[in-house]
C-alpha cells in the first residue's frame, strides 16, 4: 500500500509527534527552543519554584535582544558600560544568572554574535531544516525560511518547554502560496510578501501553516526568505515554512552549529527529502503572477493596507465593507494622510531597518549603497 502523500508541514509534524490524544491534540518534540530576556525570567522562576532542572539545556540557546539599548556597549578602551535603564539591565541580569544557573548557553550583550534572536539563530546555524523550533515572540516563523517548523510561545508555553521540551499542540491546517514568474526592477522580498498579505488579508492565514512554493521564492537569497517567513504572522499564519533545497544548505555550511563533517553529509541526504510530495492536498492553495508585484508601501496600520508605489491613498468608501470603511478611516486619521495622495509624494523622514524583518545583511548593504544620498 501506498503513503498518502504529504506536504511539509505534515511531514515535521508526523517526524515530532511524541503522543497523540483522544481529543485531537498532540505531544510535540522540540528541537530548538530561544529564549531571551523580556518572556523568560518568570518561566525560570517557575521551574525554581518547582524544583525542576532544563530537559535540554544542549538544545536552548539564550540572546538578549529586546529590551536592550541600542547606545554603545562599550567605551573607546573597550570598557563594558553600564546599561543606563534600570528595567533592561534588571532584565539582562536575570537573563545571565538564569542561563549560568541552568547551564544554558549565553550569547553576551557585548559579543559579536550577539544580534536580534530571529537573525541570530539562522547565522550561527542553530536553526535547521526539519527541526521544531519555537521561542517567547511571535516573529518565530521567520526560522521557517530554512524549512523549520517555527512558532511563537507565551511565557508558561516557554517554561513548559524548559521543564519537558515537549509542547501540547493541535495541528494546523495547511495553505499553499506560490508566486511564479520574474520580479520586476525593484521589487523586493518585503514588496513580495506584502502582496500575498494584501490579497488574502491579515487573517487569510488564521489557522493554516503557510507554505510558500514558486519560482520567486526558490530564486530568493536566505535573507529573502527570512523577510518571507517572518511576515507569515501579519497573514494571521500559525507558521510560514520554505522547503530546504541548495540555497539554504550552502547558506547553512560550516556554520558554528550546524553539523559538520559526515553529520553534515546525513543531515543534508535527509533535508532533500524535506519537500511536499507530488499529490500532496493543502487545504487552501492562492497563485500570484510575479509581474502583478510592485513595489508597495502600506498607508494604514495594518500589512493589509498595502497599494503599489505609484498608487494612491484610497478612499474609505472605496470598501464595501461598513467596518473596513470605519477602519480605514481611522487609519488614516491615525497616519495623517488623506485619501487620493499620491504615495509617491508622501514624505518620508527616517527610515528604520532594525526589526527582525529588515535586518540583515543585505538590507544594511542596501543602506549603504545610498550612503552618498542619504544620512545613516
Amino acid at each position: 500500500m501506498m503513503a498518502t502523500p504529504q506536504t511539509l508541514y505534515e511531514k515535521i509534524w508526523a517526524a515530532h509527534v511524541v503522543e497523540r490524544r483522544d481529543d485531537g491534540t498532540c505531544l510535540i518534540y522540540i528541537d530548538r527552543h530561544l529564549v531571551h530576556e523580556v518572556t523568560s525570567p518568570q518561566a525560570f522562576e517557575g521551574l525554581r519554584v518547582a524544583g525542576r532542572k532544563v530537559r535540554r539545556p544542549d538544545l536552548t540557546l539564550a540572546v538578549p535582544d529586546h529590551n536592550l539599548p541600542t547606545t554603545a556597549r562599550k567605551d573607546a578602551a573597550g570598557r563594558v558600560l553600564p546599561i543606563a535603564d534600570p528595567e533592561s539591565a534588571q532584565q539582562l541580569d536575570a537573563l545571565r544568572r538564569n542561563t549560568s544557573e541552568f547551564g544554558i548557553d549565553y550569547i553576551d550583550a557585548t559579543a559579536a554574535e550577539q544580534g536580534i534572536v530571529h537573525v541570530v539563530g539562522p547565522e550561527q546555524g542553530f536553526t535547521l531544516p526539519g527541526t521544531t523550533l519555537v521561542c517567547g515572540d511571535s516573529h518565530t516563523s521567520a526560522h521557517g525560511a530554512l524549512g523549520a517548523l517555527a512558532f511563537g510561545i507565551g511565557t508558561s508555553e516557554v517554561e513548559h518547554v524548559l521543564a519537558t521540551q515537549t509542547l501540547l499542540l493541535s495541528q494546523a491546517k495547511t495553505m499553499e502560496v506560490r508566486v511564479d514568474g520574474e520580479l520586476g526592477f525593484g521589487v523586493s522580498p518585503k514588496d513580495v510578501i506584502l502582496a500575498i498579505i494584501g490579497k488574502i488579508g491579515a487573517a487569510g492565514g488564521t489557522g493554516h501553516v503557510i507554505e510558500f512554493t514558486g519560482s520567486v521564492i526558490r530564486a530568493m537569497s536566505i535573507e529573502g526568505r527570512l523577510t518571507i517567513a517572518n511576515m507569515s504572522i501579519e497573514a494571521g499564519a500559525r507558521a510560514g515554512l520554505i522547503a530546504p533545497d541548495d540555497t539554504t544548505f550552502a547558506y547553512l555550511k560550516g556554520r558554528p552549529m550546524a553539523p559538520n563533517g559526515e553529520n553534515w553529509d546525513r543531515a543534508v541526504t535527509w533535508w532533500r527529502s524535506l519537500a511536499t510530495d507530488p499529490g500532496a492536498r493543502y487545504d487552501k492553495s492562492v497563485v500570484l503572477d510575479a509581474a502583478d508585484i510592485a513595489p508597495g508601501l502600506t498607508w494604514g496600520t495594518s500589512p493589509e493596507d498595502v497599494v503599489p508605489i505609484t498608487g494612491v491613498v484610497p478612499e474609505p468608501s472605496s470598501f464595501a465593507d461598513p467596518a473596513k470603511q470605519a477602519a480605514a478611516q481611522k487609519s488614516l486619521d491615525y497616519m495623517g494622510l488623506t485619501a487620493g495622495t499620491a504615495m509617491r509624494d508622501v514624505t518620508i523622514q527616517h527610515v528604520f531597518i532594525g526589526s527582525c524583518t529588515n535586518s540583515r545583511i543585505e538590507d544594511l548593504r542596501a543602506a549603504a549603497a545610498r550612503r552618498s544620498s542619504i544620512r545613516l
